[in-house]
């Protein structure tokens, strides 16, 4: 039977998403840590919430304070929110200093430590189900931590490799939904990859793979020739 959806390769990994991806249009709507730098007229409605007291005019305001009794206002970075991550990358701006975006949990020193350790223990899909993805892209905004977040992507990436092809071409005929709910999306891509390859094999060895089928059109047409014949 023919397949009604051809899976779309990601581009998340390389400068831009693939925006007939399935699996980078998911990962575009992650949400993503921003503070506003300026204010947001007419914004305050749909990013924080009714109770929050925005601003009349329905604005994202800036925080300010009174250093001292009759001083003038210190103006300080503004709400924190979260944004889609497409939303952020497309307000980020270096120079009118719209909003600045901070770390997930996930790509910040403490888990990187925990990565470099030993990544295997991690339940990646619980933390981030675009884990490569999400984090390849938070290389397009300006932050000093840029360099580890991608040496920290790439290393645990090579950690887990091994084990995720291991796994795939030692698991024929077996249950492996304990072990892939614990996979990235593109991890799960590349397990279901070795898995393929490893079913394509089996059939090989057992002479299978040149056998000749009809096409599912042939067997269609039949299907309606023998109707029409009943009719």
């Amino acid at each position: 039977m023919s397949e009604a959806y051809f899976r779309v390769e990601s581009g998340a990994l390389g400068l831009q998403e693939n925006f007939l991806s399935l699996d980078d249009i998911l990962m575009s709507h992650e949400k993503l840590p921003v503070h506003t730098e300026i204010p947001m007229p007419r914004l305050g409605a749909f990013f924080l919430e009714r109770s929050g007291g925005a601003d009349t005019d329905n604005a994202i305001p800036q925080v300010s304070i009174l250093a001292w009794p009759g001083a003038k206002r210190l103006q300080l970075p503004g709400s924190k929110l979260e944004f889609p991550l497409w939303l952020a990358k497309g307000l980020y701006d270096n120079k009118r200093r719209i909003l600045s975006v901070e770390l997930p949990k996930i790509y910040q020193e403490g888990w990187r430590t925990v990565f470099s350790a030993d990544a295997n223990v991690v339940d990646l899909h619980k933390m981030g189900p675009h884990f490569y993805g999400f984090g390849s892209q938070l290389l397009h905004f300006d932050n000093p931590e840029n360099v580890d977040i991608s040496q920290s992507l790439l290393q645990t990436f090579i950690g887990r490799f091994r084990r995720i092809m291991d796994c795939s071409q030692n698991a024929y005929n077996e249950d492996t939904s304990a072990l892939v709910a614990r996979l990235d999306e593109m991890e799960r891509s590349l397990f279901q990859t070795g898995q393929k390859g490893l079913n394509d094999f089996q059939c090989w060895e057992k002479g299978q793979a040149s056998q000749i089928t009809a096409s599912n059109l042939i067997q269609n047409y039949k299907k309606r020739k023998f109707t029409d014949m009943e009719d």
